[in-house]
């Protein structure tokens, strides 16, 4: 290694991160009251999903609206309608790590690993149908971090390795392991 470790300095970059990160599982239960009386449930899909995200606390809150299509007959399974009802959900995702150093107008960012969907729909009393829908969503907060690197003086010589001589398309920068760069510098 060219130079000498005097050369080598500490500098602060701000840099756009991950700050947090979160997702959470949920399922949900909405009644629809269809204009008919309904004898059998044929089928229940969820359909038009559209959402956002925004951090409220220590968690972000995704909240939206999706249309919940019901396929049912009536009059003694004789005729058939399909229900369509927009239903509004709101999801609070607790983040699992947040870095409170993060600085900046925030950026959120959700989506849906899994759409919501129809998982059961049964009859209930008085001519009503539940229906339980089931989603999962991730979120990540990003915003401006301070990163600490270390660099060197002399970066302009043409001689500077830190590990040793590596090719640029030898198979050795598969191998590299950084966590042992810090230790060699000591």
């Amino acid at each position: 290694m060219s130079g000498s470790d005097k050369d080598l300095q500490c500098r602060e970059l701000i840099a756009k991160a991950v700050c947090g990160k979160g997702h959470k599982f949920s399922s949900t239960t909405h009644t629809i009251i269809p204009s008919q009386t309904p004898s059998t449930i044929l089928g229940c899909w969820i359909i038009n999903t559209n959402f956002q995200a925004e951090k409220v606390g220590d968690a972000v809150e995704v909240s939206g609206t999706y249309d919940v299509n019901l396929w049912f007959s009536f009059a003694n399974n004789t005729q058939t309608e399909v229900k369509r009802e927009t239903v509004k959900f709101s999801v609070l995702v607790p983040l699992t790590f947040f870095d409170k150093n993060c600085r900046g107008d925030l950026e959120i960012v959700a989506r849906a690993i899994e759409q919501p969907k129809c998982v059961k729909a049964e009859l209930s009393g008085g001519g009503t149908i539940t229906v339980r829908v089931e989603s999962e969503f991730a979120v990540e907060v990003i915003g401006e971090t301070k990163v600490c690197v270390v660099v060197c003086n002399n970066c302009d010589d043409k001689d500077f390795h830190l590990l040793g001589d590596f090719e640029e398309n030898s198979d050795e920068f598969d191998d590299f392991d950084s966590s042992t760069l810090l230790d060699e510098l000591d």
